[in-house]
């Protein structure tokens, strides 16, 4: 429990020089308006860090301080402190010791929180407080509560046992109406927003909802990983009015449950606009949702993708070219994309006009006339690019080649004095010649056209705050790296994610491979002997940097039997 501080927090600031006397007085002042506590004013204005003026409170109310990671909570301390309870005080539950509950809490001038947490618990524990920062409680009540938890509570009573899970069959009119009525309620409102709002903070890129018998599993995509995220076990009596009321924001059929719907929606956090893609698909247990969060804008340059230096100035060069194709190829969420983009971003000028036609659009950016494919009304890749040449385009972008009729025009468009970026989905570079060949593309108008493919996939980015340096595998360099993971990561040991990739240039020696319809392999064996460095070499090459490990190397790319052959194990 508290005890009497012997300094005021000001002063102990003070004499640790963490604060000014300028700055005290000037908090001192807003308080004596406010009647708000010192040290939230102080965080507010950013003159102390929250660890800082954790540490002095310790030390003024002879408090012991933690910071609340992975291993900090105990199931039991969850189990004998309510989630109404922990939420309403704002306080986290770590241990049971010998009839002692140890609650981590804020607010250490809140005399009467201990006797009020002991008349709140069921069982008697004695309360012994410790303190620890305000995000480490919010954090730690999704961690062990469930993300929305809060919300989650106040919409659902436990269901008696004789009820059972809830069950809608669908031809249940009276139900539907229900649930579309819950749709729009507060509540339903504020707990889809907190899901999306949770994995916007996570930086995922896609939220997995999946109702199985008797419960349902919440999984955001971080870094290209599914992680598994806690929510309470009541969220299955929610989720039909949940999926309405995603289902209302992206103006799906809500009362459709037997057809897989696709839609769309926006969303505003803060000052950012997130564009939402949203599918559902029926399964026996109920209707899985998928949301894609698509940020408005991307402000990326090559560089920040993980491109060397040199062939930064490559594709910059290729890009400002008059004419020619250029192919970024890789499986689905390879990052081809935000490629593609990083290079038009290097062009975008007042001189050139730049068109793209995708599905979707996943980025706006100013200066480009960007067109959405819509096949149900005839709008196909093929048919947008013959409107595109009619709006007299200096570049245009490709979101996909998926047939050879597409491929042929994108050819014929660069042929007559057009710059075309475009993706293909292939597993290297070679495999894209050899690919549009396959289509049906003579060979001499790919030679004639195309300047160059790029191959890549995506690794997860070491997080710099806690990688720590490891033994060297054999063919990974002098230095390697591990994950470790912190609060900034989430415990994952990563951070962002980076590129791998494959240049591979249309050279005379590979133009005449091409001629001869030769194979994927001779053409990858004869781009090698010509100074190409594979995906799985660039991987060693950051694995030795220190960006990433060879587990994600390995992870994202298949063996190299080429490296093997050429004996290049070591390049890095």
């Amino acid at each position: 429990m508290a005890a009497t501080k012997p300094n005021k927090l000001g002063q102990l600031l003070l004499k640790r020089k963490l604060l000014t006397e300028e700055q005290l007085l000037e908090a001192v002042q807003q308080q004596a308006v406010t009647g708000r506590f010192l040290g939230s004013l102080l965080l507010e204005r950013g003159w102390v860090r929250p660890d800082q003026l954790l540490e002095v409170l310790g030390e003024q109310y002879r408090l012991p301080v933690t910071r609340l990671g992975e291993d900090a909570v105990e199931r039991s301390a969850v189990a004998a402190l309510p989630l109404k309870v922990a939420m309403h005080f704002r306080v986290m539950p770590l241990r049971v010791r010998n009839g002692t509950l140890i609650v981590a809490i804020t607010n250490p001038q809140d005399v009467r929180l201990a006797d009020e947490l002991r008349a709140s618990l069921q069982e008697r524990y004695q309360i012994e407080t410790v303190l620890t920062t305000e995000a480490d409680i919010e954090q730690a009540l999704k961690r062990h509560y469930g993300v929305g938890a809060e919300t989650i509570s106040a919409l659902v009573k436990e269901p008696k046992a004789e009820e059972g899970p809830l069950r809608l069959s669908v031809g249940d009119e009276a139900a539907v109406e229900d649930i579309e009525q819950l749709a729009t309620d507060a509540s339903v409102v504020k707990l889809v927003n907190q899901l999306i709002l949770e994995a916007h903070r996570r930086r995922a890129t896609d939220i997995h909802l999946e109702p199985y018998r008797g419960k349902v599993r919440l999984r955001y995509r971080i870094d290209g990983v599914l992680r598994t995220v806690d929510v309470p076990p009541t969220i299955r009596q929610l989720f039909p009015a949940i999926l309405s009321r995603i289902k209302v924001l992206s103006n799906l059929d809500i009362m459709e449950r037997r057809l897989p719907q696709d839609g769309r929606a926006s969303v505003k956090v803060g000052e950012e606009k997130l564009d939402l893609r949203i599918s559902v698909l029926p399964t026996p247990a109920g209707e899985s949702l998928v949301v894609r969060i698509l940020p408005n804008r991307m402000l990326l340059e090559l560089k920040d993708l993980g491109f060397r230096q040199e062939d930064v100035a490559l594709l910059t060069t290729l890009a400002d070219a008059p004419h020619g194709l250029l192919f970024v190829t890789g499986p689905t969420g390879s990052g081809k994309t935000t490629t593609l983009y990083a290079m038009l971003k290097t062009i975008n000028t007042e001189i050139r006009k730049i068109i793209t036609i995708e599905d979707p659009v996943e980025y706006e950016m100013e200066g480009l006339t960007q067109v959405q494919i819509n096949p149900q009304i005839g709008l196909t890749f093929a048919q947008g690019l013959r409107s595109m040449l009619r709006h007299d385009p200096d570049v245009m972008m490709v979101g996909e080649v998926r047939d050879v009729e597409t491929a042929e025009l994108a050819i014929r468009i660069a042929l007559t004095g057009h710059l075309v970026f475009s993706t293909l989905h292939t597993n290297d570079a070679a495999t894209g010649i050899t690919r549009l060949v396959d289509m049906g593309v003579p060979p001499y108008l790919v030679v004639s056209s195309v300047e160059c493919f790029i191959a890549q996939r995506l690794v997860r980015v070491l997080c710099p705050t806690c990688k720590q340096e490891a033994p060297a595998q054999p063919g990974v360099g002098r230095r390697a790296f591990r994950a470790v993971g912190c609060d900034a990561c989430q415990q994952t040991g990563y951070f962002g994610r980076i590129c791998i990739y494959e240049l591979l240039r249309l050279t005379e020696p590979i133009k005449d491979l091409i001629m001869g319809k030769a194979s994927s392999d001779a053409i990858w064996r004869k781009a090698i002997e010509s100074g190409m460095r594979t995906m799985q070499q660039d991987g060693w090459e950051k694995v030795a940097q220190g960006l990433t490990t060879a587990e994600e190397v390995l992870r994202v790319t298949q063996d190299d039997e080429i490296v093997r052959v050429t004996g290049d194990e070591d390049a890095s």
